[in-house]
């Protein structure tokens, strides 16, 4: 069975850069986390798929874009 990732793009208020990860998480726990940090006015905590937390504080947060969950894919083959 493949592992399937989401891939995440936070951008960042007055900053030129998004951060950017990939995790193990479903969307919709994804999209729940991110309601959640907003109503609660505090920090979006999510982590990547190597473990590593993301801490991003809520009113600094500009948008956000959750990707649909895709395998990773290995080697050179066609599809």
């Amino acid at each position: 069975m493949k592992e399937a990732f989401v891939e995440i793009k936070i951008g960042i208020q007055h900053s030129a850069r998004e951060v950017s990860l990939e995790s193990g998480e479903t969307s919709e726990a994804i999209e729940a986390a991110v309601k959640n940090a907003l109503d609660q006015g505090g920090v979006l905590e999510l982590v990547d798929e190597k473990g590593r937390k993301v801490l991003v504080p809520s009113d600094k947060i500009a948008y956000i874009e959750i990707g649909e969950p895709a395998s990773r894919r290995v080697g050179f083959g066609a599809i």
